[in-house]
């Protein structure tokens, strides 16, 4: 008896215990959020006091060695590639999503999905290399100016960069409403196609215009492959071909050699970005609060949310106008067939146009070559890589996971600190990554003594992909069902025991899931390690010494303009990863299909 009572209480200290930890890692991310708005506000009000903060957003002068800090010229230059970006990428992000979800035949969408899925996760590096060897000779030919870089150049590959979320997004979206209006628009006589556009596209509407909202934040926050083709000039472009300079690529130009005031200036200006990167996902917030709401990660795709069924069972009818005609309709139809053959290709293109190029560069001396003064080789990037991979992992992972435990297993109905922390948990996965850059070189590198070096690299990433893991955890989890739960519960099981042996075994494909999407997040990052892990070309001696990942390598080979070979060679080692990654992600979500 006395046993029994000593198992439970020792049971109960140890429930206790893990629930504060789980709670702790739960709220890491609010405490990050907070930590990033005040370091970098902190480190921005020299500058406010200097020239003043109205005077910094609206100064039309950036000209550091004569004391001019106005970043106006910037704002209209991110604004107005956001804009055009988004124009191209989410019409013809929408126009795919709606071929693929409703017209294509069965296989055919299997293919362009997983096509859409695979070109989501490609690095921006490789889309700002192919743009400055492909595109902006092209434009070049065609400017009126011979002037390839620029505003259309930055805009299109901005649209590319951006076309695979929003379409995995709206088809996503329009297969959820389709379940539930269908059948009721083709019991009215319309057509397939009159259906898709009068009834399914209309009810889908919000969560459409939510994934474009989610294309402008990551266009706005875009860096490494804008700088690639944008010509880098700080002025207001005036037109297509003219050379502008965004927020992004004004930080990431200058901070590696600023000091004093100018630096406080390039803090200053991911401070005003912040404010544009708030007002987006306040944003967004409000959509998902008023209207349908969606959460998207590729095993969203398949996991049911309870949310969107209540919100799609209340929307009528009533509420749409279904006066799309025929002719209207099949229109609509062949213009979203052409958009999807001509945005596949245009992805298929750039996929084989890289690989093409860098396969017959990749050989032994490439990969395991000694880098000297005269030669650069991959052999300090696939160490470095390796190093950031499992740092970052190793501490990410337990983190999001303990999180997501926290907001699925011991939170309340409708609790307003479960809602706060799953705000700032998704304010942390809109930050541009050259804010967690600047962000973890203020404290990792510069605060903590860490210096430019792996390890300060690999916690810089842990903020970037732990919103992602604690997101793609919490659908698992609350996919599960809960008589596994009670009936573990039921046998005398304690809360945790049933969360370590029941539950998170369940989830262990979901969980499997983020991990894979943080792998290719971390090795496709290059904004974020440049001024953290650092950019050298020599192998790293432990975690305490810089290292440069497969990526900052590849802009390394990019930037110096005499490794043309190695940098294609390096981009198709990264696309090889990307497509194995891919592959294995496809597999784990099918084995999670299976389960639930």
């Amino acid at each position: 008896m006395n046993n029994n009572i000593n198992k439970h209480i020792i049971n109960e200290i140890a429930d206790n215990i893990m629930r504060y930890i789980f709670f702790i890692c739960s709220i890491f991310s609010v405490i990050v959020v907070f930590s990033i708005c005040i370091f970098i506000f902190i480190y921005s009000i020299p500058i406010f006091k200097e020239v003043g903060f109205l005077n910094f957003v609206f100064g039309m002068n950036w000209s550091p060695s004569s004391k001019e800090f106005g970043i106006f010229p910037m704002i209209v230059g991110s604004v107005y590639i956001t804009i055009l970006s988004t124009i191209l990428g989410g019409g013809f992000g929408f126009f795919t999503a709606v071929y693929i979800s409703m017209f294509a035949p069965s296989k055919l969408k299997t293919i362009l999905s997983q096509v859409i899925d695979l070109l989501a996760g490609i690095p921006s590096i490789v889309y700002g290399f192919f743009g400055m060897a492909v595109l902006v000779p092209f434009l070049k030919n065609i400017s009126p100016n011979n002037i390839g870089e620029g505003v259309l150049a930055g805009s299109i590959i901005l649209a590319v960069m951006i076309l695979p979320t929003i379409t995995s997004i709206t088809k996503y979206n329009l297969e959820a409403v389709y379940k539930y209006y269908y059948d009721g628009a083709i019991a009215l006589g319309n057509t397939h196609s009159q259906a898709v556009f009068g009834v399914i596209v209309k009810a889908a509407k919000s969560g459409i215009f939510s994934a474009i909202v989610l294309g402008m934040g990551r266009a706005i926050g875009e860096t490494m492959a804008v700088m690639m083709v944008a010509g880098n000039a700080p002025f207001i472009p005036k037109d297509l071909f003219s050379y502008f300079r965004t927020m992004t690529i004004n930080i990431a130009l200058e901070m590696g050699y600023a000091t004093g005031i100018h630096r406080s200036a390039l803090i200053a200006t991911a401070f005003v970005l912040l404010i544009f990167i708030l007002i987006i996902n306040i944003i967004l917030s409000l959509l998902k609060r008023n209207n349908l709401y969606f959460s998207f990660s590729l095993s969203s795709l398949f996991n049911k949310n309870k949310e969107l069924k209540n919100d799609i069972n209340n929307f009528s009818f009533k509420n749409i106008k279904m006066q799309v005609s025929t002719v209207k309709a099949d229109i609509l139809k062949y213009i979203s067939i052409i958009a999807s053959i001509i945005a596949t290709l245009f992805l298929v293109f750039i996929v084989v146009f890289i690989l093409v190029r860098g396969l017959p560069h990749i050989n032994f001396n490439l990969l395991f070559g000694k880098s000297n003064n005269s030669q650069m080789t991959l052999l300090p990037a696939i160490v470095s890589t390796a190093m950031i991979l499992f740092m970052s992992l190793i501490i990410a992972i337990p983190l999001g996971v303990f999180a997501a435990i926290y907001l699925t297993e011991y939170s309340k109905a409708k609790s307003k600190l479960i809602s706060v922390i799953r705000i700032f948990t998704d304010s942390l996965s809109g930050i541009p990554s050259i804010v967690f850059g600047l962000f973890g070189m203020l404290v990792f590198a510069n605060l903590f003594g860490i210096g430019r070096s792996i390890l300060a690299g690999s916690l810089t990433l842990v903020l970037i992909i732990l919103p992602s893991i604690i997101r793609q955890t919490e659908e698992t989890l609350l996919s599960i069902p809960s008589s596994l739960r009670e009936g573990s519960l039921a046998l005398g099981a304690s809360k945790v025991r049933t969360i370590f042996k029941i539950v998170l075994p369940c989830g262990f494909s979901g969980i499997m899931t983020s991990v894979i999407l943080s792998i290719g997040r971390i090795v496709g990052e290059s904004a974020a390690l440049i001024y953290t892990a650092g950019a050298v070309r020599y192998m790293p001696r432990g975690y305490l010494s810089s290292g440069s990942t497969f990526s900052v390598m590849m802009w390394m080979f990019s930037s110096e303009g005499l490794y043309i070979n190695q940098t294609f060679a390096t981009a198709s080692i990264l696309l090889i990863m990307i497509i194995f990654l891919n592959a294995l992600l496809f597999f784990v979500n099918k084995k999670l299909k299976k389960d639930y």
